[in-house]
């Protein structure tokens, strides 16, 4: 679950500047600059980025260049072409990166200014508290029969050869157990347990638990009729609503006094529940604020269509004012930071706030007199403001049909809730039909490597701990008992193993993927090649994407924007948080609190760290016996430890 992100792991390719693209293969890719991710260098950069003009009536500007002239063609919406020479020259200037442009046509002029302010404050990705994109593409599993990249590995005959063995190891227990117990299901008291015990009340929890979800679209309801505002009240109410609601899961658990089955199963479920509702309810909240500021700003721009224009020059103060001119003095410097001048995208405090916007709104407000120039360069910039706003809200959305606030609703919700990601976006790349055969073969596979778990469990792993708690209940000491513990450790070395790997191949490979068939959800992403991994937070990073993806925005990122955390301390702050996590479903299973799951999880970021030193670098093979070392010791080891001790 955790990651390394500054220090700790080699950069993924990076595309144009402030951007990740995905390895092949990869679920998603952060948009803005994620840390550790190093750029290209600014002359690839600057060869990769360039700015969009757009067209003042909402066509497109074709630009051709020849020397110094420049001959533009119109499209405007309907498809009406017309034609025109402008003169345009551009001079480089003294400043490395500075030039000047200077062009005859006050049209012309008005959609290059238009375009460049909306290039600058895309570009720009240093807004606080901005909730940080992630680009969702199509694309399958590893295992995935549909994926010809997987059904053509070389390696295919191992994925073969590895459900072989496990036939032929179900046989081998059949056999055992009919010649033992004259069952081949033999006493199968982990089947009993699951079973016949409070099954009904585990199904009731459950469905209260989804429908208890709902919270957070009924507070995001209220806030968008206005009855509550997010940056006050409603994150705090939302905040104290996720700690509730985890804490009377585990209560019920603890409660009801649930085996070990229903009680993994309940608290997980638990997990993924709660950060569902956090990535809905605080993307949302983000989303509130910026439609709290488009509404304000289209009221300053109602206000500014009812001034009447002075004759002569204004009073008005040089803050609130942005002359034109006939030559446009263009900076890259500038214009990457043209997004703070403009003022934050979810700000509605424009009395505190120190931008070009604040400044005319403020001049608007106190109805200063403002000349036909001013009120014609006033309106241009907030409805290039109110564009950009428009876009926030429309998120990755194709159409506006589900832009902020009209995603607000039960279907959406239900949707979202269903869909195998934990990263909440407005819209995802999908599907055009249900394969209904491939949702029954993942379903079957899902229920047979279940059944596989179970069947190894009760034979490898229920004696060695049922033995273990005889002995405490016997009376032995604790030195008594480590003696005892490296055979506890040995005996269940590879079975945990096969369980772990079992595990990990039912809920990532089948279950999501039945999931995103019923869904049609197209992002199939859900984990990389983390057998080969070289460290560990490659294998953090690799084996579970959709966790890491909701750590990378609401974790990490969230720990940098809103507390001003340093990219190293937001990765320790996203590997602490992830310990707490897991130390606590150990907490829920063994009914104590050791610290032993917790301290290896914590001990991650020290080796993260040493992957990186001159020692292993460039040594993947010694990296990735490492890491399959401490991936077949540490689950019986910290098993181990916690039955023991």
């Amino acid at each position: 679950m955790a990651y390394a992100l500054d220090g700790l792991a080699g950069p993924p390719p990076t595309g144009t500047d402030d951007s990740w693209t995905p390895d092949t293969g990869s679920v998603a890719s952060e948009e803005d600059n994620a840390g550790a991710l190093k750029p290209h260098s600014k002359g690839e950069a600057a060869g990769s980025r360039g700015t969009t003009a757009i067209a003042s009536d909402g066509g497109s500007v074709d630009v051709q260049y020849d020397g110094s002239r420049t001959e533009t063609e119109v499209v405007g919406k309907k498809g009406d072409r017309r034609r025109k020479s402008i003169q345009v020259i551009i001079e480089k200037a003294d400043r490395k990166g500075r030039y000047t442009l200077t062009a005859d046509d006050a049209e012309f002029r008005e959609i290059m200014r238009s375009g460049m302010e909306r290039e600058a404050a895309k570009l720009s990705g240093k807004t606080r508290n901005r909730i940080r994109d992630l680009v969702f593409t199509r694309q399958f599993t590893t295992f995935d029969r549909q994926n010809p990249i997987g059904s053509q590995s070389p390696f295919h005959g191992f994925f073969t050869l590895f459900w072989l063995a496990m036939a032929l190891l179900l046989i081998k227990i059949a056999a055992q157990n009919y010649k033992n117990q004259g069952s081949i299901f033999g006493r199968a008291e982990i089947l009993h347990l699951m079973i016949d015990r409070d099954l009904f009340a585990l199904l009731v929890t459950d469905g209260a638990m989804c429908f208890a979800t709902s919270f957070g679209f009924f507070l995001h309801k209220a806030i968008a009729k206005g009855y509550l505002t997010w940056n006050r009240s409603g994150w705090i109410i939302q905040s104290l609503w996720q700690v509730f609601f985890t804490g009377s899961v585990i209560w019920v658990s603890f409660y009801r006094e649930w085996p070990w089955t229903h009680t993994v199963f309940i608290v997980l479920h638990d997990f993924v529940l709660l950060m569902k509702q956090h990535s809905y309810a605080f993307y949302n909240g983000y989303l509130s604020r910026v439609h709290r500021r488009r509404k304000l700003l289209t009221q300053k721009l109602e206000q500014l269509q009812v001034i009447e224009a002075q004759e002569g020059p204004s009073p008005t103060s040089p803050d609130a004012q942005t002359p034109l001119a006939t030559g446009i003095d263009i900076s890259t410097h500038e214009l990457t930071h043209r997004r703070p001048k403009l003022g934050p995208k979810y700000s509605t405090n424009l009395s505190a706030e120190h931008s070009e916007i604040a400044s005319m709104a403020k001049a608007i407000e106190d109805g200063e007199p403002l000349d036909a120039e001013q009120i014609q360069t006033f309106g241009r910039v907030i409805n290039t403001e109110i564009t950009i706003l428009d876009e926030e809200l429309r998120g990755k959305c194709t159409t506006t049909d589900n832009a902020y606030p009209k995603n607000l609703t039960l279907s959406n919700l239900v949707d979202w809730t269903c869909l195998p990601t934990l990263v909440y976006e407005l819209e995802y790349p999908r599907q055009e039909k249900i394969n209904w055969w491939y949702v029954a073969e993942k379903s079957a596979a899902t229920l047979g490597v279940i059944w596989i778990m179970i069947i190894l469990s009760q034979a490898y792993i229920y004696p060695v701990v049922i033995e273990t708690v005889r002995q405490k209940e016997a009376g032995m000491t604790l030195e008594e008992r480590w003696k005892e513990f490296p055979w506890v450790l040995s005996d269940m070395l590879f079975p945990l193993l096969l369980e772990q790997l079992l595990a990990w191949y039912v809920i990532w490979e089948c279950l999501l993927n039945v999931l995103a068939e019923l869904t049609c959800f197209a992002d199939r992403g859900f984990y990389g090649d983390w057998w080969n991994s070289v460290s560990w937070d490659q294998y953090a990073r690799d084996w579970n994407r959709p966790v890491h993806n909701f750590l990378l925005r609401h974790v990490y990122h969230s720990s940098i924007s809103a507390f001003h955390l340093s990219k190293m301390g937001a990765t320790f702050v996203t590997f602490l948080l992830s310990a707490v996590v897991h130390e606590l479903l150990m907490f829920c299973l063994f009914k104590k609190v050791r610290g032993y799951l917790f301290a290896l999880q914590l001990s991650q970021v020290p080796l993260a760290a040493m992957s990186r030193t001159r020692l292993m670098r460039g040594k993947d093979t010694l990296g990735n016996l490492i890491f399959w070392i401490g991936l077949f010791i540490g689950p019986s080891l910290i098993t181990s430890l916690y039955l023991i001790v």
